[in-house]
C-alpha cells in the first residue's frame, strides 16, 4: 500500500517548493494585469463578459477589474480579496494594494531562492511595515483646525484621486463636485444620502450637483406638476387590487351582475384603502408598488400627487432623506412618520423628465447627475467619483493628508532601508525587500507613463536624502516636481491601508506550502 494513496483520485497535493512556486507566480500575474492602471498615465482594460449580452465594462478601478476574474490560483485570490476590502474600507488604492503585496511577493521569491526561510522574511517584512508606517505617521499634515485650509486639502485630494481616472480631464469640476457633496454630509461616511443619477447625452462637463433629491420617475397624467410645503408619506403596499385577479382561485357566478358585484366590492376596498391613506393629511404619495388606474384617479381628484414604482434604492433614500419612514399599513396615521420638503416639481434633464425633491429635511441629501458620450462612459465615471467620494468622506472623518505621487512610498523606503542597516542577521535581507518593493510603486507610476523609471528612481533618492524633502515623480511633466506646489495629496487612512494589507496578503501567502486541491464531486447520472 504506497503512502500517496490517503487522497482520492482526483485530489492532488503540491509540496514546498513547487507550492510556493504556483502562489508566487498567480500573484505576481495577478499584480501585473492591474499594475498598469496604476497613476494619472495609467491604462484601462475592457472586460467583456462571456454571459449573456457580453457586457463590456471599460474600467482601471483595481478592485472592478479583479472582482470580474473568475480565478484558479489560490495565492491570486488572497490579492482580490485584499483589493475587494480596500475598495469597501477606504474606496480608493485598490491597484496600489495589489501591486504592492505582488512586489512583496516578488521580492520573497528572491529571499526563499537564496535559502532564507518563510518565517525570517516574515518576521522582517513584519518589522518593515511597522517603521514604515511610524514615518507616515511622522510626516503626516493635519489641517483640521483651519477649515480653509483643510478644504484646499480636500480639493487636493480629490483631484488626485480623479487625475487616475476617466474624469481627468474635468478634473477641477468634479473634485469641486465631490467635495461640495461630502462637505453637505457633515462628517458622517454614510454616502447613501449623496444619490448618482447617470443620464446619457451631453458631455461629462454637463455633470452638476442637484442640492434636493431627485427620482427618476415621470409625474403620472392629471397629476398636480408641483407641491409646495409636500407632506410625504413613503409607503411599499399594494395598490393594484381593483380588479379581480386571484390567481388559481375560480369564482363561480351564475350571472355577469356578480362578476361586477365582485369588482364593485373590490373597488371599495380600493377606496377606503385610499381613505385611510388620504387621511393621514398628506400632499404626495410615494409607493414601491404599481398604483393602478383607479386608486390614481381618486388620489389625483383629492389633489395628491402618487408616484408609483419608485426604484427600491430610490425609496430608501428618499426615506432617509425626507425623515420620512416607509410604511406599509395606514389604519393608524398617528404612528406613520411623514418626510416632508419644501418643493416638490418636474424638472428635464437632457431628453427625460425626473421629479425633483427640494428643501428636504435632513440637508445631507445631494444628488450628483452623470452626463456623459455612453453608458460605459457614465459607469466608469459612477466608480471614479465613488471613489472619490469614498476617500473624501474618511478624510473628513480622520484628516491626516500626505503629499501624493510616490512621495509616501520614497520616505517609507528611506527609513525601512535604514532600519535593514541596523538590523543584525538574515532579517534584514528581508528588510531591504521590503523597502524595494515600496519602491515599486513610484517605478510603476514612472514606467505607465513612459518615462525612465529607473533614472527618476534614482534621483527621487538622492533628493529624499535631504531632510524635508516633498520631491515625487511629475508625470505631466515627466520629471522629479516637488507635490507640495503641484498640489497632489493623498489621504493618510488610504495609505495606511494599503500598506498594511499588502503586507498581510504577502505574509499569507508566503506562508504556504502545500496546496491541496480536493477532488470534484462527480455527479451520479440520473437517468
Amino acid at each position: 500500500m504506497a503512502i500517496d494513496r490517503i487522497f482520492k483520485d482526483e485530489a492532488s497535493e503540491e509540496k514546498g517548493e513547487r507550492a510556493r512556486m504556483a502562489s508566487f507566480i498567480g500573484a505576481m500575474a495577478i499584480a501585473d494585469l492591474v499594475k498598469t492602471t496604476l497613476g494619472p498615465k495609467g491604462m484601462d482594460k475592457i472586460l467583456q463578459s462571456t454571459g449573456r449580452g457580453r457586457e463590456v465594462t471599460v474600467t482601471n478601478d483595481g478592485a472592478t477589474i479583479l472582482k470580474s476574474l473568475h480565478i484558479d490560483n489560490p495565492a491570486a485570490k488572497v490579492l482580490v480579496d485584499i483589493s475587494k476590502v480596500q475598495d469597501d474600507e477606504v474606496g480608493d488604492g485598490t491597484t496600489s494594494v495589489v501591486v504592492l503585496a505582488g512586489e512583496l511577493l516578488r521580492e520573497a521569491e528572491k529571499l526563499v531562492n537564496a535559502k532564507i526561510h518563510p518565517m525570517t522574511i516574515i518576521s522582517g517584512y513584519r518589522m518593515a511595515a511597522e517603521c514604515a508606517r511610524d514615518v507616515l505617521l511622522q510626516r503626516v499634515v493635519d489641517n483640521k483646525e483651519d477649515a480653509e485650509k483643510f478644504k484646499s486639502d480636500l480639493m487636493k485630494i480629490a483631484r488626485t484621486t480623479l487625475s487616475s481616472k476617466i474624469l481627468s480631464q474635468d478634473k477641477e469640476h468634479f473634485a469641486q463636485l465631490a467635495v461640495d457633496a461630502v462637505m453637505r454630509l457633515k462628517g458622517s461616511t454614510n454616502l447613501e444620502s449623496i444619490q448618482i443619477i447617470k443620464k446619457p447625452g451631453g458631455s461629462l462637463k454637463d455633470s452638476f450637483l442637484d442640492e434636493g433629491f431627485i427620482l427618476d420617475k415621470k409625474i403620472g397624467i392629471g397629476q398636480p406638476k408641483r407641491i409646495e410645503n409636500a407632506k410625504i408619506l413613503v409607503a411599499n403596499t399594494a395598490m393594484d387590487t381593483d380588479k379581480v385577479k386571484i390567481y388559481g382561485a375560480r369564482v363561480r357566478v351564475d350571472s355577469m351582475s356578480k362578476v361586477a358585484e365582485i369588482e364593485g366590492a373590490e373597488k371599495e376596498k380600493m377606496r377606503e384603502k385610499v381613505q385611510k391613506i388620504i387621511a393621514h393629511g398628506i400632499n404626495c404619495f410615494i409607493n414601491r408598488q404599481l398604483i393602478y388606474n383607479f386608486p390614481e384617479e381618486l388620489f389625483a381628484d383629492a389633489g395628491i400627487l402618487a408616484i408609483e414604482h419608485a426604484d427600491f434604492e430610490g425609496i430608501e433614500r428618499l426615506g432617509l432623506v425626507t425623515g420620512g419612514e416607509i410604511a406599509s399599513t395606514f389604519d393608524n396615521p398617528e404612528s406613520v412618520k411623514l418626510g416632508y420638503c419644501k418643493l416638490i416639481e418636474e424638472i428635464m434633464i437632457g431628453e427625460d423628465k425626473l421629479i425633483h425633491f427640494s428643501g428636504c429635511e435632513l440637508g445631507q441629501a445631494c444628488t450628483i447627475v452623470l452626463r456623459g458620450a455612453s453608458h460605459h462612459v457614465l459607469d466608469e465615471a459612477e466608480r471614479s467619483l465613488h471613489d472619490a467620494l469614498c476617500v473624501l468622506s474618511q478624510t473628513v472623518n480622520d484628516s491626516r493628508v500626505l503629499l501624493g505621487g510616490g512621495w509616501p512610498e520614497m520616505v517609507m523606503a528611506k527609513e525601512v532601508d535604514e532600519l535593514a542597516r541596523k538590523t543584525p542577521g538574515k532579517k534584514s535581507h528581508a528588510i531591504e525587500a521590503f523597502s524595494r518593493a515600496l519602491v515599486a510603486i513610484p517605478t510603476t507610476i514612472a514606467d505607465n507613463a513612459g518615462l525612465d523609471s529607473a533614472e527618476l528612481v534614482a534621483k527621487l533618492r538622492a533628493e529624499h536624502h535631504k531632510e524635508g524633502c516633498t520631491a515625487g515623480i511629475d508625470v505631466i511633466s515627466g520629471s522629479v516636481g516637488d507635490m507640495a506646489e503641484l498640489g497632489i495629496s493623498e489621504a493618510f487612512k488610504v495609505k495606511q491601508a494599503v500598506l498594511l494589507s499588502a503586507t498581510e496578503a504577502a505574509e499569507m501567502i508566503l506562508r504556504v506550502d502545500e496546496i491541496i486541491t480536493c477532488a470534484p464531486r462527480r455527479r451520479e447520472d440520473r437517468m
